[in-house]
């Protein structure tokens, strides 16, 4: 029960009351007459009857505060021991806590969300746990945490003591490594700049940092600390271009973990130039044109070759439309410049001197790339096979044609590789698309590949992905140097386009083979990709090897773990993660990086513990914050507007709210009382005035 206590429920406006008071006041003061206090009492007595005192107590339950604990799960809190103090440090909070009396406690684990990079947000947290809590039960707030915080309020107002108790050490050393600028985008074949600084506060000198661009060898140069640097690097190719920069560790230091950044840059063609030369007229010669004409992003010079330049023309010069072949320009003078040469049924001729072929094949092995498309002229005499592109073509021709329908096929390793790779219609038995007419027979000029990756760099090795009657080789491609070739053993493929037997998917064939020619990321033999969906990391390989094999699987804080694939041709495994942060995936040969959330994440920038930020935010609220390394502090309730911390001690409000049960209400004033004073108080004044 709590005390009682007096209460007034006057039966007319104060402010009646409040007149009817100073009217007898001044009566008093002016009148000064004999017996005027006896005559005053009736009068004091009617107005304390209508103020109505009484004497109110309540019956109720107490009901107990809240302690709210706060504990940060961060990533950050791994750095060195801190995740150790910090769970000893919520073994004794709990512990204190449960010894104070009437007093309830939440704990809230504060985790930031995978895939999304905001840091470390207590505050946010603490506005969720509270929001079912009256403020008039709030006991209190204690954060565990190392100060890296990322939403602190501006105006706290809990209507309750704020402490914190940091993990870490007051001083901490830790270098890292700051991503200042980057772009997002490239050219192909152009070079960006980066700038970048490594922070090591309090130390000057240089420092080395180790450049890594798409999983490669490492190179290394010395930079100067606490300074901006900017580094220039070449977009190689299309899709991602991933630098990733690792500054050198220092003893001592809290974690390696922030010394290295990562920056994808999308690498995009300008324009993808093509050189079509066709040789003699047949039916499928605009099936190139169109399909290439079709791509906005490519420019294409097409010439067709009918007459060697010996030949006489007897036409009038008035009469003639055509232009001269530019052989010199194109073959000489401008050839680096194409990203694609397509020879379609072309045969040796005069046109071109010897030269010039040599030039295409130093070409391709320079990095070009080169498709033949033949016809009966390759098994000739005039065959392009006779000059120095032998040397570069991984098929030969046997000088056998075969003119019947049969049905091109996906070889073994062509369902595994990325040009014919699940090709609509080519998983059954038979293939359920039209027929073609004409093969040209060949055999492999070098040993053609059919069971695993192309032996790039020997000249004529190849790998057949597609085959004709009785395992004819029917698309063969090869990597020669750095350099790619394609040839493609019939000039019959424009049937699909025309629908014959139900057609065929060439559109899709044929672009899917200019791109890997021209090198698209996403047609490579041997790829590995990384990808971050939710809290999910799924790792795809791509590989003409069969088996699915196993990919090293780097986390954000530095951790290493080995990964599963299954599969054949594209091998995949999914991984549920838990941090954000830059994830690296490798087999050995390539590197995949996904980010979750950011390449360089909040989280992992600034990691020394802190007590600057949160500072401010305690001071305001009234509460303490000390260091775990020093001890944990004391607890003990404190009234509403009492200190809520000392030394050695923090302080938990104890607000005495309750349930009121009953309450008790006595009448200071009853009737009988009034009318016995008032009626004494006229017959006192009677008998005076007698």
């Amino acid at each position: 029960m709590m005390p009682a206590h007096l209460v007034l429920s006057p039966l007319l406006p104060p402010w009646v009351l409040a007149v009817a008071a100073l009217a007898v006041l001044v009566i008093v003061l002016v009148g000064r007459r004999r017996g005027m206090g006896l005559r005053l009492l009736p009068a004091a007595v009617l107005l304390l009857g209508l103020a109505n005192p009484r004497l109110a107590s309540e019956e109720g339950t107490p009901l107990n505060d809240v302690a709210v604990v706060l504990v940060d799960d961060s990533l950050s809190m791994t750095v060195g021991k801190r995740a150790r103090q910090r769970d000893d440090a919520l073994a004794g909070v709990l512990a204190r806590l449960k010894a104070l009396p009437a007093l309830d406690v939440r704990v809230e684990r504060v985790r930031p969300p995978v895939g999304r990079d905001v840091g470390t947000r207590l505050f946010s947290a603490l506005d969720r746990v509270i929001a079912d809590i009256p403020r008039h039960r709030l006991a209190g707030v204690v954060m565990i945490t190392d100060g890296q915080v990322h939403d602190l309020p501006e105006k706290p107002d809990l209507g309750a003591p704020l402490h914190v108790l940091l993990a870490g050490g007051k001083d901490e050393r830790d270098r890292r490594l700051v991503i200042e600028q980057a772009p997002g985008y490239g050219v192909v074949g152009t070079s960006v700049s980066l700038s970048f600084r490594i922070e090591d506060p309090g130390h000057d000198g240089r420092a080395e940092l180790a450049i890594r661009r798409d999983g490669g060898a490492a190179s290394t140069l010395q930079v100067p600390l606490n300074q901006s640097t900017k580094l220039d690097f070449p977009v190689d190719h299309g899709g991602a271009n991933i630098v990733e920069l690792s500054a050198a560790a220092v003893p001592g230091e809290l974690t390696e973990a922030n010394n290295r950044a990562a920056v994808s840059v999308t690498g995009i063609r300008d324009r993808l130039r093509v050189l079509l030369v066709s040789g003699e007229p047949h039916a499928g010669e605009r099936t190139w044109r169109n399909l290439l004409k079709a791509d906005p992003s490519v420019d294409l010079v097409h010439f067709t070759i009918l007459r060697p330049p010996e030949k006489d023309d007897r036409t009038p010069l008035k009469d003639l439309a055509l232009i001269s072949f530019p052989v010199r320009e194109l073959f000489e003078e401008k050839l680096h410049n194409f990203d694609l040469i397509i020879f379609d049924r072309y045969r040796r001729r005069s046109v071109l001197p010897s030269l010039y072929y040599k030039n295409i094949a130093e070409y391709v092995k320079g990095g070009g790339a080169l498709l033949m498309a033949v016809g009966p002229e390759f098994a000739s005499p005039e065959s392009s096979f006779s000059t120095a592109l032998a040397e570069v073509l991984p098929a030969a021709p046997d000088g056998q044609v075969v003119e019947e329908p049969f049905l091109p096929r996906v070889t073994a390793v062509g369902r595994r590789h990325p040009v014919t790779a699940a090709l609509p219609g080519g998983d059954s038995e038979p293939p359920r698309w039209g027929s073609w007419m004409r093969l040209i027979g060949s055999r492999p000029s070098a040993g053609t590949n059919t069971a695993g990756t192309p032996d790039a760099g020997t000249p004529g090795a190849g790998t057949t992905v597609m085959e004709g009657p009785g395992g004819a080789p029917l698309l063969v491609l090869a990597h020669i140097g750095e350099g790619r070739v394609a040839q493609l053993m019939s000039d019959t493929v424009w049937l699909w386009a025309r629908g014959w037997e139900g057609g065929g998917p060439q559109a899709e064939l044929l672009r899917r083979l200019a791109h890997w020619l021209m090198r698209e990321p996403e047609l490579e033999e041997e790829r590995l990709t990384a990808e971050v969906k939710g809290d999910v990391l799924t790792v795809r390989r791509q590989s003409l090897k069969p088996g699915g094999g196993e990919v090293t699987v780097t986390r954000p804080d530095g951790k290493t773990m080995p990964l599963a694939l299954s599969g054949e041709g594209i091998a995949a495994a999914d991984l549920t993660i838990d941090q954000a942060g830059l994830w690296r995936v490798t087999d050995g040969v390539h590197v995949a990086l996904a980010a979750s959330g950011s390449l360089n994440p909040v989280e992992m920038g600034e990691l020394r513990a802190t007590a600057e930020k949160l500072k401010p935010v305690v001071e305001a609220g009234g509460g303490g914050l000390r260091w775990i390394v020093d001890g944990l502090p004391d607890f003990r309730r404190t009234a509403p507007d009492a200190v809520a911390a000392g030394p050695g001690w923090f302080g938990w409000r104890a607000n005495g709210e309750r349930i009121v049960s009953a309450v008790r209400d006595i009448p200071l004033a009853p009737p009988w009382l009034l009318l016995l004073f008032g009626f004494g108080g006229l017959v006192l004044s009677w008998w005076q005035e007698r």
